[in-house]
């Protein structure tokens, strides 16, 4: 009996000894590629101990103040203001405009119709029920198999289940992308996640063509909602859409657009919402002291302020993080030579966003996650399985 177990013992102890020197050996060299395709599995490092006043000035977040006017007022069916009026203004299904007959505040007089009353009531539970949700919980990241995955399993057919996506990839949009050739790569995945309805059409060899969860901002189905039928699927009828709020008010939008999705329209938890945010402005800040020699206080001036907000992309990969068990991402990243959007003649990048802030958690999140802030130390001791393609120098250190 000794002798049968000696063997087996023996083959443990190896496989125990060389599977993580070879998963150390593959993260060194991705390191100093041009190419990171970068696999972490394993143990993690002790505790990472934080700067505790950063932690406090990342918590604080600059646009709440003006957040809560806003909801009080769209709460109260107060459209004054002209910041809420012009968004307001767009439904003109709606409403009818006396251009002559005008108040103090010197808007038109609108009329409303009976449908915007039907609506109306829809919009402000909607509202209420987010506001109410809204308080920060660091438990938040493995809720989200049963507040995302779970509608859109049942979407699907699926009996609902605790187990998350094996592989997902998330695809940015990036002009890095149109010099690979990562289509078929891409579509391998279980799950293919796009961000903003960036088009595949005529880039299928590089950007791939499937699509199961498409990824948008408010802003997007703003836009949509202006169409006849709140049509806002390039990628068909049939892909569950989520969405981040960007502004109260487009509640409203989703509050019609919702009725004529066959598939789910789905919103973020406020919660989460509020940790990608306070994750964001960490790594900021912190890149902001490390660079310029500069004090925290001076940062907000540097990155407008209120205005200031995680990517679409950041909360993608978030996401994909919560409900899949590998996740690949694809278009994260940039050279100086490709455009902005693979998809759009934009050059320049988003002032509110912090993209190399970004890189710099992207980074963490394969290689040392422990020194991510407020992810719950329950969540961080799971396996993760990263891949990052991007052309991005990393450094060696």
């Amino acid at each position: 009996m000794k002798s049968t177990v000696r063997p087996v013992f023996s083959v443990l102890l190896f496989i125990s000894f060389v599977v993580p020197l070879i998963c150390r050996l593959i993260f060194r060299r991705g390191l100093s590629s041009f190419e990171l395709e970068t696999y972490v599995i394993g143990s993690r490092p002790p505790a990472f101990v934080f700067n505790s006043t950063l932690l406090k000035f990342a918590s604080v977040d600059l646009g709440e103040r003006q957040s809560k006017r806003d909801i009080d007022q769209l709460l109260e069916a107060n459209f004054g203001g002209p910041r809420a009026y012009r968004t307001y203004a767009t439904w003109r299904r709606f409403n009818h405009y006396d251009k002559k007959a005008r108040p103090s505040n010197s808007f038109p007089v609108t009329f409303r119709s009976p449908a915007f009353y039907r609506h109306w009531l829809d919009f402000r539970r909607s509202l209420s029920s987010w506001v109410r949700k809204k308080q920060l919980t660091t438990e938040i990241m493995p809720e989200l198999v049963r507040l995302i995955k779970a509608p859109i399993d049942r979407q699907n057919g699926f009996v609902g289940s605790d187990k998350k996506y094996s592989a997902c990839a998330v695809v940015g949009n990036s002009g890095i992308l149109l010099n690979s050739a990562y289509g078929k790569l891409i579509d391998s995945h279980e799950i293919v996640i796009r961000l903003n309805n960036a088009r595949t059409d005529n880039h299928e060899s590089k950007v791939g063509s499937k699509t199961n969860i498409s990824f948008i901002n408010s802003n997007i189905l703003h836009l949509c909602a202006g169409r006849e039928g709140c049509f806002c699927h390039p990628y068909g009828p049939n892909v569950p859409t989520i969405m981040y709020i960007c502004q109260p008010v487009h509640f409203m939008d989703y509050t019609i657009c919702n009725k004529s999705h066959k598939s789910p329209l789905l919103i973020t938890d406020p919660n989460f919402d509020a940790l990608c945010s306070r994750i964001v402005k960490y790594y900021s800040v912190k890149r902001f002291m490390e660079v310029t020699g500069k004090s925290m206080e001076e940062w907000s001036s540097a990155h407008e302020g209120p205005l200031f907000h995680y990517s679409s992309g950041m909360q993608a990969v978030m996401l994909a993080i919560g409900i899949c068990d590998k996740v690949s991402i694809f278009g994260f990243g940039k050279s100086p030579s490709a455009k902005h959007h693979y998809h759009t003649n934009q050059k320049n990048e988003l002032g509110l966003h912090d993209y190399e802030a970004e890189y710099d958690f992207y980074y963490d999140l394969i290689a040392r996650p422990q020194r991510i802030p407020f992810l719950s130390d329950k969540f961080k001791k799971h396996h993760f399985c990263i891949r990052w393609t991007s052309q991005r120098i990393w450094p060696t250190a």
